[in-house]
């Protein structure tokens, strides 16, 4: 027994079927394993709790189905103890020509109503051959990727080219802002009668936060920031306080100078 070409022949056969989930092939692969350690011997004696152990299925009723499925299908040949001390049969089929069960007590070939030849489930261009009757009748998917460092792009959907997207133009306020100088910011400020001094408040202070409105979205046009700059210069100059009286200095008589103290009250 060649056990390479036996699971070789199980993949190729499993391709096909549609019938099968994840769960059938790993139970498979485990019944595979007791198969193994009896040094390929038909039948062999299996145990559920270690089946589902090493098949990672967790539900008895999942074993029982996908265990009943393999004999239904015709992967292997269950014969069920109903013997809690006594452990199941289960006879598997040789897969490397045909569906056939390989018997070492008397050498003979037990046939079954699922024989059919298996074909290499995959051709020289690396696509799945399921016995398609017309291949032009089938709808295609062919897609080809350009992988690059940061991104995946699309160039090819079945044989015709994908024209990359051309993005519009960006509008003038959608245009990489460029961060003026201060020579530009001071003769700004001066061709709007304003002072050289405000001018550096407001590069210095667009300066440190990175030209950012609010501290949040990016600045589009510094220009029209500096003009709200000195409408608003008024706001910022504090204000006199009317009628404010000069409070007397705690420890200091305040009285009037020059008085005659002669005088009598």
């Amino acid at each position: 027994m060649n056990y390479i070409l036996q699971l070789s022949g199980f993949f190729q056969k499993v391709a096909a079927d549609n019938r099968l989930n994840p769960t059938h092939v790993s139970l498979y692969m485990a019944i595979f394993q007791f198969w193994n350690s009896e040094r390929f011997q038909n039948p062999v004696s299996i145990s559920r709790q270690e089946l589902m152990r090493i098949s990672k299925i967790s539900a008895k009723a999942t074993y029982h189905k996908c265990i009943k499925d393999l004999h239904t299908y015709g992967y292997i040949q269950y014969l069920p103890s109903f013997n809690p001390f006594k452990g199941s049969l289960v006879y598997l089929f040789d897969m490397q020509s045909s569906a056939k069960l390989v018997s070492t007590h008397d050498h003979t070939n037990i046939e079954t109503s699922i024989e059919q030849a298996l074909a290499p489930y995959i051709n020289k261009e690396n696509i799945l051959n399921l016995n398609i009757e017309n291949e032009e009748t089938q709808p295609k998917n062919d897609i080809v990727l350009k992988v690059s460092k940061n991104r995946v792009k699309v160039v090819e959907i079945n044989g015709e080219k994908v024209e990359p997207k051309i993005k519009a133009p960006k509008s003038k306020s959608e245009a990489f802002f460029t961060p003026p100088d201060i020579v530009a910011v001071r003769n700004y400020f001066v061709a709007q009668k304003s002072v050289e001094i405000e001018a550096e408040k407001f590069y210095n202070y667009f300066q440190s936060n990175g030209w950012k409105v609010g501290g949040k979205a990016p600045m589009k046009d510094w220009q029209a920031a500096a003009s709200n700059w000195i409408l608003n210069i008024p706001q910022f100059k504090p204000q006199p306080q009317l009628g404010a009286q000069k409070q007397p200095t705690p420890g200091i008589l305040n009285v009037t100078t020059g008085k005659n103290y002669s005088e009598p009250l």
